[in-house]
């Protein structure tokens, strides 16, 4: 094409740009759809800062006292209880020195930055005084932490120190503790210890060592070295390049004389890829192995050797259980390495394997627990759950092992009490619900099988633990404790807990406890209660605030647990929290109000109202508060204190009600949702005691405030104040305002809500005939609005018809109704499903008001109408529906032609496939009704039809209608049809006249007396049938037909059915035997308990167990049912008499 031909219009394109996005998105083929959903599923990604401190917390081994008692040994020795609150005493003081620290660099950080602000060039000495103190501060960084000391003249020099006398708490160990840097153990690479010279530890870093020369070696519980290091940029090690290189070929290129590198690699031989340490054995390593770990083979496998079908396995599991990846020879291995491969296996059937392999093998660690013993289970079971890619699912699965487990291996798990709970106190504080109640019988069974001394010496040292948030879990873990040992047990403790002396974290921790028993043991703090309060009635006058504020909550929550009982168990916090509440201000405020909030409504009356007016001064004040959390408070107990009984209107009016809508009956509060729901709970609540006129007549000019959020608040309010109220208090002047304000927000709504449907439904049947001169107005609103573009408009002027039909019959204005009636028969072809089921609904109660006579439009019109509509498959089509047909049926069917009515019954055959119950009770109903009116045959005809279907649930609601046509229409119409039908070969039909013909003698009752003959025959056929189901139908026939006809004289026939149920009593299947016992135990009633005693003595002593378990279980309820009446028919065994046991039994005796 020459250049000066001019350009096409329409071969203009898109923009370079979004074409190059798009050939860019058509490169990227490695793009994973799910993987933002799978970080979701893993738990530590979705968790809080807060939540994922746990991966920081240190397990000891916990010493079993106990038994070390028993075997003669120390019971300080290590892991013992001396050697935790060591350990805990040196962490707290690590930590002082470090913030002492921390608070002297930023102090000289300052002083420097003023000196740099008024010499802009600092002189040379100074700058090389700073450089010289910051490399003296990196070497000291540098050294290790004393618990994983590596240097042997650093351990003689520490023990030089212990033996001169200075200890732990030495001037020299606190400089020496200084500098350190705070790092994570549980990320702790294993230090390289030199046999025998370990110092004492107690961690979960001691390994059931494999022989006697392996030393301990600290835990991987999820190294981040393996983990979180990009596995595609590290150093390749001298084997992995051998692994992946050929051999001949290349030589390795010696560095140049003086080079060193800028960054130094990481030694990785000093900790080798395969060998994680801690709860692996050591291994040689391979170089397959080693490029495996290395993610250099990137294919997993889902078939491994003794485990058989995975349904997933992730990366991580390769290193955990690297172990059985592999085929070893098991002769070469030892006892014990063969049972920690059979954990492993099992454990990675049970977290990864499909939902059988999971069954079979959760039964077996559970059935081997004690074989296995707890050390190498917790070994195993306890990283798997720390780590930090683990999932819901994972973790469900996991907790259920150590649940099972627990059980089977009862005190032995003692040892490891610390491990386990340093795994399952995070569960208490998850934000899933079923996580939490996990942890919590978790805890439980471990409390009960270590015993509460055990559990005491091991949590003990974390209650003043430095670190809050294993403060916050360990209470919440000793109230689970306290439950599941009674709290009688844990008082003392308590008590001593709250009262420490030594640090205000145990007095803080132990009042925790008590908040944590009283919100998880509700009620059932009472028998305790004086006890706990006394526990904790200290902590208001604690010099610590954080104490003082927890002991509010503390009480708070046990006022709560145990209203609306105890408060004589509160005398003496009463004073200190009244003093509390005119000191305090803020978090600490906001606590004891909300304590005050809890006990005020468990006084007597008058205490409560002198309470209560003491309390609103400081309430009033709060009500100016921009604090979101203090608000929420001063709500509740404003709500608390208008409940109670002592609190008189006048004072609520007077004092309360003018400052409470000042304050919070702002457009700000509707914004947020939660202080939005509480301040609408608090204004119903004051409206119990001021009166409806008093609460809406202040809210009501607030329906035409411009802000939509807020009207609907005001809505809500009004809605529930007048349902529960009622509306006679409302005056006229403020009735004018109230519907015309409804009107309005109605009007101006701008999305559609259910909120202002309610309202405006509940408030027009509160006023009832008074809305009388409002009508007009409020139904042309309502035809303008079924007129609307919007479908959602449509719907709701719907379904405020069908709410206001009542009230616009009882005001007498017919002619309203016929025309509303009119509109929405011609928007019967609405497209919507939603607004057309409402549409059907409101004229359901159109027609439901007005009777089928004056009906507009006529019956006659509306039900050819709504035969098409039947097939609509929206439930909510549906259900309207059949409503509208069933009622229609049922008053005015005689306006519509029989042909009408049988193309209804078609139609209504497929709506007994719903799913909803509902729309099927109703179908069947409309059956009933239809056959009422158009005599049985046809309808009968119908439903005999629809027995041959294939769909269960279509034959039962058939079987069902039949029934209910023969109660409307009487039996005689239905028997003969349905015994005809019987005679059909097909299985289907049979069983479906058997089942109808069950509901019909259900249904009628006495009047089977009538037909019992009848049918003799056709049940002796049925329980002689070798089909099951066939004998088990039959027998629920007899147990109905038997029922229905005790008392009746048919004697002779029930006792002929009798002998034909009565060999199915060794039947297997639960659902015939179940039918088979029901039918006996009818028999019982109609042919009184001695026939069937008769029947029973013959297999009560019978030789086969099979037998005799049978008879027994038909004797036990019949003797459950006629004790009594058993007496007189009991055999006589009188020439059974010999010496003082004479059994003979004389009438006289048998009358008394």
């Amino acid at each position: 094409m020459s250049e000066d031909t001019p350009r096409l219009v329409d071969s203009f394109t898109a923009p370079k740009e979004v074409l190059q996005e798009f050939a860019d998105l058509a490169e990227e083929e490695n793009v994973d759809p799910f993987a933002e959903t799978a970080s979701k599923r893993q738990i530590a990604s979705r968790q809080s800062d807060y939540h994922n401190r746990r991966f920081n917390r240190v397990a000891v081994d916990s010493a079993d006292a106990f038994k070390q008692a028993e075997d003669g040994m120390d019971v300080d020795a290590v892991g013992g209880y001396k050697e935790a609150m060591r350990l805990q005493r040196l962490e707290k003081e690590e930590q002082r020195v470090r913030r002492a620290i921390e608070d002297k660099e930023r102090q000289a950080r300052e002083e420097g930055q003023e000196k740099m602000d008024l010499d802009k060039t600092p002189p040379r000495a100074e700058i090389r005084e700073a450089a010289e103190e910051l490399a003296a501060m990196a070497a000291a960084a540098k050294r290790k932490r004393r618990w994983d000391i590596e240097e042997l003249a650093e351990d003689e020099q520490k023990m030089k120190v212990d033996s001169i006398g200075g200890g732990e708490w030495s001037k020299e160990a606190l400089e020496d503790a200084a500098p350190k840097k705070r790092r994570s153990r549980w990320d702790a690479t294993p230090a390289d210890v030199p046999v025998g010279e370990t110092p004492k530890r107690s961690r979960w870093d001691q390994t059931p060592a494999a022989a006697p020369d392996a030393p301990p070696v600290p835990i991987l519980m999820n190294a981040p070295g393996f983990m979180t290091e990009d596995k595609h940029n590290r150093y390749l090690t001298d084997e992995e390049l051998d692994a992946i290189l050929p051999t001949a070929g290349y030589s390795v290129v010696t560095p140049p004389p003086g080079y060193a590198p800028m960054i130094h690699p990481r030694k990785l031989m000093a900790t080798p890829v395969t060998d994680l340490g801690g709860f692996q054995i050591k291994e040689s390593s391979d170089a397959a192995a080693v490029a495996a770990a290395a993610g250099l083979v990137p294919e997993l496998p889902t078939e491994i050797p003794g485990v058989g079908n995975l349904a997933f396995f992730k990366p991580e599991d390769a290193q955990y259980f690297a172990k059985i990846l592999k085929e070893e020879d098991e002769t070469e291995l030892s006892v014990d390495e063969m049972k920690e491969r059979k954990i492993m296996r099992l454990l990675l059937k049970i977290k990864n394997g499909t939902p059988p392999v999971r069954k079979t093998a959760l039964r077996q660690i559970t059935d081997k627990a004690r074989e296995f013993g707890a050390g190498p289970l917790f070994d195993k079971i306890l990283p798997l759950l720390m780590e930090r890619t683990l999932e819901d699912q994972e973790r469900h699965l996991l907790v259920k092992v150590i649940d099972r487990v627990l059980y089977k291996l009862d005190d032995l798990v003692r040892p490891y009490v610390h491990k386990i709970l340093v795994v399952i106190e995070p569960l208490l504080i998850d934000e899933d619900y079923y996580a939490r109640v996990e942890g919590r019988e978790i805890i439980s069974n471990l409390s009960k099988a270590a015993g509460l001394a055990h559990m005491i010496s091991t949590m003990r040292p974390d209650i003043d633990h430095a670190d809050e948030y294993v403060r916050n879990t360990t209470a919440r873990a000793f109230s689970v404790v306290a439950s599941a040992l009674g709290i009688p047990s844990l008082l003392p403790f308590l008590k001593a807990v709250c009262r420490s002396k030594k640090s205000w974290q145990a007095r803080h921790t132990g009042i925790r406890i008590v908040q944590q028993i009283a919100i998880m043991m509700g009620c059932a703090v009472l028998p305790h209660l004086r006890n706990l309060v006394d526990c904790v009635a200290h902590g208001l006058q604690d010099e610590q605030q954080k104490v003082r504020t927890m002991t509010a909550l503390a009480l708070a929550a046990l006022a709560e647990a145990a209203a609306p009982y105890g408060i004589e168990s509160f005398d003496n916090v009463l004073k200190p929290l009244w003093l509390g509440i005119r000191l305090h201000r803020g978090k600490g405020l906001a606590a004891f109000l909300k304590a005050i909030g809890f006990i005020i409504p468990l006084m007597d009356p008058e205490y409560a109202s002198y309470y209560t007016k003491e309390v609103t001064v400081i309430l009033i004040r709060e009500f100016q508060t921009s604090d979101e959390e203090m608000k929420k408070i001063v709500l509740k107990v404003v709500k608390q204190c208008a409940a109670t009984e002592g609190v008189t209107p006048h004072y609520i009016k007077q004092d309360i009600l003018p400052d409470f809508f000042k304050s919070f009956w702002v457009r700000r509060m509707a914004l947020d949702r939660r202080n939005y729901k509480q301040v609408v709970e608090t204004t119903v609540e004051l409206a119990q005691k001021a009166g409806v006129s008093e609460i809406v007549g202040r809210v009501v000019n607030e329906l035409k405030d411009e802000a939509e959020p807020y009207r609907k608040m005001v809505m809500e309010t009004i809605t529930k104040v007048v349902s529960s109220l009622g509306a006679s208090d409302i005056d006229e002047r403020l009735e004018v305002r109230l519907v015309d304000g409804i009107i309005y927000a109605f009007q101006e709504q701008t999305t559609e809500d259910q909120v202002m449907l309610d309202g405006f439904g509940t408030v027009v049947n509160a006023l009832g005939i008074r809305v009388k001169p409002y009508l007009t107005q409020i139904v042309s609103t309502i035809l303008w609005r079924l007129n609307n573009k919007s479908a959602k408009v449509r719907q709701q002027a719907a379904d405020l018809t069908s709410r206001l039909a009542v009230v616009i019959k009882q005001c007498g204005e017919d002619q309203l109704l016929s025309k509303l009636g009119l509109v929405l028969f011609e928007q019967l072809g609405e497209e919507y499903p939603d607004t057309l089921g409402s549409i059907i609904a409101a004229e359901g109660a159109i027609a439901n008001v007005v009777g089928m006579t004056q009906m507009n439009p006529p019956v006659k019109d509306l039900l050819p109408r709504m035969t098409p509509i039947l097939r609509n498959r929206h439930e909510k089509v549906q259900e309207a529906s059949i409503n509208l047909i069933g009622r229609i049926a049922d008053r005015g069917a005689e306006f519509v032609p029989a042909r009408e009515w049988m193309r209804i019954c078609f139609e209504l055959l497929d709506l007994l496939k719903a799913h909803k119950k509902a729309i099927r009770r109703a179908a069947v109903n409309s059956f009933g009704y239809i056959a009422k009116s158009l005599g049985p045959q046809d309808v009968l005809q119908v439903l005999l039809t629809n027995l041959r279907v294939q769909e269960r649930q279509s034959r039962v609601c058939s079987t069902v209608a039949i029934a209910i046509v023969a109660e409307t229409c009487g039996p005689f119409t239905c028997i003969p049809a349905i015994l005809n039908e019987y005679r059909t070969a097909e299985l289907n039909v049979r069983t479906g006249c058997l089942k109808a013909l069950s509901f019909v003698f259900e249904y009628v009752g006495p009047q089977s007396a009538y037909y019992a003959d009848s049918v003799v025959t056709m049940l002796e056929d049925a329980l002689t049938d070798r089909d099951l189901v066939h004998r088990q139908t039959a027998s629920t026939i007899v147990k109905h037909l038997a029922l229905g006809v005790a008392g009746l004289g048919c004697e002779d026939s029930m006792l002929h059915l009798m002998n034909l149920v009565w060999p199915n009593c060794f039947e297997t299947s639960p659902h015939v035997i179940g039918a088979v016992m029901e039918a006996i135990e009818a028999m019982r009633v109609t042919l009184g308990p001695g026939v069937l005693l008769s029947y029973v003595l013959q297999g009560l002593f019978h030789p086969a167990r099979k037998v005799r378990e049978v008879y027994w279980r038909v004797y036990n309820s019949l003797y459950l049912g006629a004790a009594d009446a058993l007496v007189p028919f009991y055999p006589d065994v009188g020439e059974l008499s010999e010496g003082q046991n004479v059994y003979d039994r004389y009438p006289l005796q048998v009358f008394i």
